[in-house]
């Protein structure tokens, strides 16, 4: 039985070598692969290299370009069985399937090919396979062809990676203004702190601390404190920042790691371009980057004149519209010109080894009715993925521009969830500005929270002019950066509007390092990227330091602790116990003061917790500092007694975890970083695809984030016509195959921070796809 898995597994693994039949090439394609399995395509054209690029995807990454398509479609149960049947329930009512094919009806003819020839690629590269790819294997299933609208749907779950957990948070603050007074939502919500480091800067008048007029939390009942309140700090996001040719002697500098949940395989494919320039005799388009498999793209990378990179923007691009149903008939709404019936479509969920399930959606002029207001009002969603002209494929374009101000005009026609958008050529020239499409707000109501859009012109009346996105070219500081917080003010912010920005110590700590350098090399970029010096936790630590003091100093979780703070470095470093210790205490401290905000809102819903709050350490903080006593939680008499109660709290949550003193950062914050089948195997099988338990430098609120599965899915630096000195790493490795050659190399140079080259090397591979007619 061994035996005959083994040779199973060998017969579904890719072709490396010799020659493949591929119709509907016009010339042959070459694909080389490194000793990494970085792959290089070589053509005559781009149509070519999209349905070459399809071939290799499928037979590399199927499994996991159908689990994309499937996750954005609500389609996994048709593969897991009713494991998967609340996902797919919940995602089955944005009818990703039919929004992808309102999709495809508005692009443009070229964009089409290009999906045409993708599509035809996977399909025949999926087989050519002498064996289905081995998780359908293990699953026992079989994969289902590829179509165009599937490429679509690709795109469509990076939208719900980046942009789903902004939606629902305005569910939470709709239930936290209706609950608490303006001031002190005001105060909770608010947008800016002394962390931020925005490009564009204005001064911004914060909001008090609300009186015990508005508040006072010391009157509450103790019962009410019991819960998590606290939103955890991992959201999708990245960093990227870029140095001017003036710092660097020569071409502008990219630097771009963007934080995702990690899996092996990875989430992207390293792949290198090259074809003829049509326009140009004897010149050729010379591309290197990541590709996401699924899609014939590349993501980011460097076409030899400019370099580009993304970091998720956080900007408000979702909204939710108050829905009046007539009593009488609950199929009929009040529209923004009357009453009109509600388009009711009916979804079947396909469920391996069960009945199908049909759901019935309701869909407004605004969007399909997903939830409830505070007040059980139905809700309806508009929200960018959800309109046709905001997802296209012309990210191509990019890779054959050769300006960054060039491309800087292009990315706010970018068909992808709005990223903030940095860009260098080999001239030097940096820019900044936002990429994707930005809806236009008309009428007064709050976007932050669910609204009446039936008075007439409010709501949504379009999409931004390109020319109206804030633009940055060539600054005088000679440095751009970005790390998902607050990037604008004033009036821009308006029009970026809010989704949740990360708090800004990230962006603030490089921004810091740009500045204190004015010569820049691939090295000293990615000593930046890797930067784990925790510098919000410096006030942490000598918080926790006084508090500790002036504790009874023989109690022995008291002593463990002044005796296990001893090798604080100020680094978050895998042998580091200090900063295990001081990381708990900010959690504790934080969560046990906005827990006090949370309780006011459980004596109308029990359940209730706080949304992700951008600025809640400059909250917490601010509050340590002035020490209010009517914005003490009612459990405590004083706020030193908070703070010794949290430190006890801490001592005793790291006993029960291993230990004070006994367990470092990196034995927790070890890599978890597994197959999407594993959990469901044998430990035996599963860590034969997971990669190993890595013990990881790094944290949220610094240049290297990291947790156990969720960090940098790539880093790169890279001058543009310097390719060759530059630098890409990744986790996970390349191939999808257990396998093959490729599964998880690479790997231990992103664990250790080593600098593969961002160039691939020496092909060790070669493979020839050959044109043949189509039958």
């Amino acid at each position: 039985m061994v035996l005959i898995i083994f040779l199973l597994l060998r017969a579904s693994l890719p072709q490396y070598d010799g020659e493949a039949p591929l119709a509907g090439l016009s010339a042959p394609v070459f694909i080389d692969r490194d000793a990494l399995g970085s792959v290089t395509f070589k053509g005559e054209n781009r149509l070519d290299l999209a349905l070459a690029m399809g071939y290799v995807h499928a037979q590399e990454r199927f499994f996991e370009m159908d689990l994309m398509r499937r996750q954005a479609a609500g389609e996994l149960s048709e593969l897991f069985g009713t494991a998967s049947l609340a996902h797919d329930r919940k995602t089955r009512a944005f009818r990703m399937r039919a929004r992808a094919t309102a999709v495809l009806h508005q692009l443009p003819k070229t964009q089409k090919q290009l999906l045409d020839a993708y599509r035809d690629g996977v399909n025949q590269g999926i087989a050519a396979l002498t064996v289905r790819p081995f998780p359908y294997l293990l699953t026992q299933t079989q994969p289902a062809v590829w179509r165009n609208e599937d490429s679509i749907l690709v795109i469509a779950a990076m939208f719900f990676t980046l942009n789903e957990s902004n939606i629902y948070r305005e569910l939470a603050l709709s239930n936290l203004r209706a609950t608490l007074s303006e001031p002190v939502y005001r105060f909770l919500n608010t947008p800016a702190g002394n962390w931020d480091a925005p490009l564009i800067d204005e001064p911004i008048i914060l909001p008090e601390l609300p009186s015990a007029v508005h508040i006072n939390l010391q009157a509450l009942d103790k019962k009410l404190f019991n819960g998590n309140p606290l939103a955890i700090e991992q959201l999708p996001g990245s960093n990227s920042f870029a140095v001017a040719g003036g710092l660097t002697d020569g071409p502008a500098i990219v630097a771009n790691d963007m934080h995702l949940t990690l899996r092996a395989p990875n989430l992207w494919f390293r792949t290198r371009l090259i074809y003829p320039d049509a326009a140009t005799a004897d010149q050729f388009h010379d591309i290197t980057g990541i590709s996401l498999p699924g899609v014939p793209s590349i993501v980011i990378g460097s076409n030899r004149h400019i370099a580009w990179s993304f970091t998720n923007s956080h900007g408000d691009f979702s909204d939710w519209a108050r829905i009046k149903t007539d009593a009488d008939n609950q199929t009929r709404y009040l529209s923004s010109t009357g009453w009109q019936p509600m388009k009711i479509h009916h979804e079947t969920i396909r469920i391996r080894d069960s009945i199908d399930e049909t759901l019935q959606i309701s869909e407004t002029e605004w969007g399909p009715i997903l939830a409830q207001d505070h007040d059980k009002t139905p809700l309806a969603l508009a929200w960018t993925a959800l309109q046709p002209e905001a997802i296209n494929l012309k990210l191509i374009e990019l890779e054959q521009v050769r300006t960054a101000q060039h491309a800087a005009k292009i990315a706010p026609l970018l068909g992808i969830p709005v990223q903030n958008f940095i860009v260098g050529d080999r001239h030097g020239n940096i820019s900044w500005t936002l990429a994707g499409r930005i809806p236009i707000r008309s009428g007064m109501y709050d976007p932050h929270v669910p609204a009446d859009w039936t008075t007439a012109s409010t709501g949504w009346s379009g999409w931004l002019e390109p020319e109206r996105y804030p633009l940055i070219n060539n600054p005088a500081t000679q440095r751009l950066w970005s790390a998902n917080s607050r990037p604008v003010s004033g009036s821009l912010l308006n029009l970026l509007g809010n989704g949740g920005f990360d708090l800004g110590a990230r962006a603030t700590q490089i921004r810091d390092s740009l500045l204190a350098r004015n010569q820049f090399t691939v090295a000293d970029m990615q000593a930046i990227q890797l930067d784990n010096r925790a510098l919000l936790l410096t006030r942490w630590h000598q918080l926790l330091s006084i508090t500790l003091e002036s504790a009874e100093s023989k109690l022995p979780w008291v002593l463990t602790m002044k005796n296990a703070l001893a090798d604080w470095n100020g680094h978050a470093s895998t042998d580091s116990i200090a900063y295990r210790i001081v990381r708990t205490y900010r959690y504790e401290v934080t969560k046990t003061v906005l827990n006090g905000f949370a309780a006011s809102v459980r004596q109308n819903d029990a359940a209730f917790e706080l949304p992700r709050l951008s600025q809640a350490e400059v909250i917490v903080w601010q509050l340590l500092e002035q020490k209010p006593q009517h914005l003490l939680p009612s459990p405590y008499k004083n706020w030193e007694e908070l703070l010794y109660l949290c430190a006890q709290q801490s001592a005793e949550q790291m006993e029960q975890d291993g230990g004070i003193a006994e367990r470092s950062w990196g034995e927790v914050n070890a890599a978890l970083i597994r197959h999407p089948l594993s959990q469901k195997l044998p430990s035996w099988v599963a860590q034969w695809l997971d990669m190993p338990s890595d013990p990881l430098p790094g944290d949220h609120n610094m240049p290297r984030v990291q947790s156990p599965n969720f960090g940098a899915s790539q880093r790169s630096v890279v001058a543009p016509g310097q390719e060759e000195h530059g630098y890409f790493d990744m986790p996970g490795g390349q191939s999808g195959h257990p396998l093959s050659p490729y599964y998880g190399r690479g790997h231990a140079d992103w664990v250790n921070g080593n600098r593969t080259p961002f160039l691939p090397g020496a092909a060790e591979r070669q493979m020839k796809l050959i044109s043949v007619q189509s039958k």
